[in-house]
């Protein structure tokens, strides 16, 4: 039996509920995001670009273990890279992570 009180406004919360593949991709996105390391790289690189190595530093992890969340991070593109000769450094993918990285501290940080 359905019980609706106000009709207008679940029609119009409902329009907020996006089809099953976008949200699956939000709740992967999300999944991904909820690693330390993993937000440790974001959060790093949304001050700037940086390679595996210097990466590995800051997160106190070996150079296979970062290049192992990059690959992760790339597939479900939160991040992207550019070679310069040998070297390769990674970035956020674009804006919407680094605005999502962002947000969610200030979310955290309120009182």
């Amino acid at each position: 039996m359905e019980r609706i009180l106000d009709r207008g406004k679940v029609s119009a919360a409902s329009k907020a509920i996006h089809d099953t593949d976008i949200l699956i991709g939000l709740s992967e996105t999300f999944k991904v995001l909820g690693d330390i390391t993993r937000l440790k790289i974001c959060l790093a690189l949304s001050r700037q670009e940086l390679c595996v190595s210097d990466i590995a530093s800051l997160v106190h992890l070996t150079d296979s273990a970062v290049s192992h969340q990059l690959r992760m991070m790339k597939t479900m593109r939160l991040v992207k890279y550019r070679k310069e000769g040998k070297m390769t450094y990674y970035m956020l993918d674009d804006h919407h992570i680094e605005e999502l990285m962002s947000l969610g501290v200030k979310h955290v940080k309120e009182d």
